[in-house]
Formats: structure tokens, C-alpha cells, sequence
């Protein structure tokens, strides 16, 4: 995963862990037994997979993305003050 994709973990997180809890509430469930596990599951099943998803599509549909750059780079774990690749 890349530096863009674990940012957008947040906010995609937030929706993919909200929708299905709000849809267990709306259909009368209200203990902790249901909720937790339906916000894990929305959040570590659907939320990590959507933000790397959405990450692609960005950098595909930037002109001024270079994805040779990944390629020659040599680290696999970037520096702190390193491009983003």
C-alpha cells in the first residue's frame, strides 16, 4: 500500500463501517454482540481494499503521474522525506 491509500483509509473506513452499522440499527439490533463485529467487518474487510482501490484510480487518472518512478526506486520502505512512488 502506499502513502495515499492508508490516508484515504480514514475516510473511506468511515463510510464503509458506517453504512452497515446504521443498516443493523435500522433493523432493530442494538447490542453490542451485532454492531462491533458488522464495524470490523466494514472496516478491515471492506475499508483497507476500497482505499487502495480508490489510490489506483487517482494516481491512474493523474497526467502527471509517473508510475515508472516505481521501478527505479530502490528501497522498498520510502525515506521520510522521499517521493511518493
Amino acid at each position: 500500500m502506499d502513502r495515499l491509500s492508508i490516508l484515504l483509509t480514514l475516510m473511506v473506513g468511515a463510510v464503509t463501517t458506517g453504512v452497515p452499522v446504521i443498516a443493523v440499527l435500522a433493523m432493530g439490533f442494538y447490542t453490542w454482540q451485532v454492531i462491533v463485529p458488522t464495524a470490523l467487518v466494514g472496516f478491515f474487510i471492506l475499508a483497507w481494499p476500497a482505499s487502495y482501490w480508490v489510490s489506483r484510480k487517482i494516481k491512474e487518472w493523474d497526467p502527471n503521474w509517473d508510475e515508472t518512478r516505481v521501478e527505479n526506486y530502490k528501497s522498498p520502505i520510502p525515506k521520510k522525506d522521499a517521493p511518493e512512488v
